[in-house]
């Protein structure tokens, strides 16, 4: 069945697909444009690339960085470096398209880096924090 999408606003789309129903936020800049659906993050860098899921990156490394994933204003820090966060915790809360995000710790972790400040207006991929391993 083919989805119906109709325009609500400036960047905002109701699409209906099999009886269920989303808000979607769609922003666009010169380097690519990013839409924001159910607590996902979609990204395409140009015309000629598929869509990509984005997500606050957090590898299974011993560190990691949670990333902007479109550009956005900081609302709140709520983390220093040398915090403990657990999983799910908020670190950061951003705004994009009318719409807050907040940015969520991966696993159980050591804030090193806190890499932005209240009100800045960060850039998509912009490290927002840096994990490292949990305290023991």
């Amino acid at each position: 069945m083919a989805a119906t999408v109709t325009r609500v606003g400036d960047g905002v789309y109701r699409v209906v697909e099999d009886g269920r129903a989303a808000i979607v936020y769609v922003a666009a800049t010169s380097a690519g444009s990013w839409a924001f659906a159910n607590g996902d993050v979609f990204r395409t860098r140009s015309a000629d690339e598929a869509p990509v899921k984005s997500r606050p990156r957090a590898g299974r490394a011993t560190t990691s960085q949670i990333t902007a994933p479109m550009p956005a204003t900081v609302l709140k820090v709520n983390v220093k470096p040398g915090d403990t966060v657990a999983k799910c915790d908020v670190l950061v809360v951003l705004e994009a398209m009318k719409m807050e995000l907040p940015m969520r710790a991966p696993g159980a972790a050591t804030v090193t880096t806190v890499s932005c400040r209240e009100g800045e207006l960060v850039q998509a991929d912009a490290v927002l924090v840096a994990l490292g391993p949990g305290a023991a």
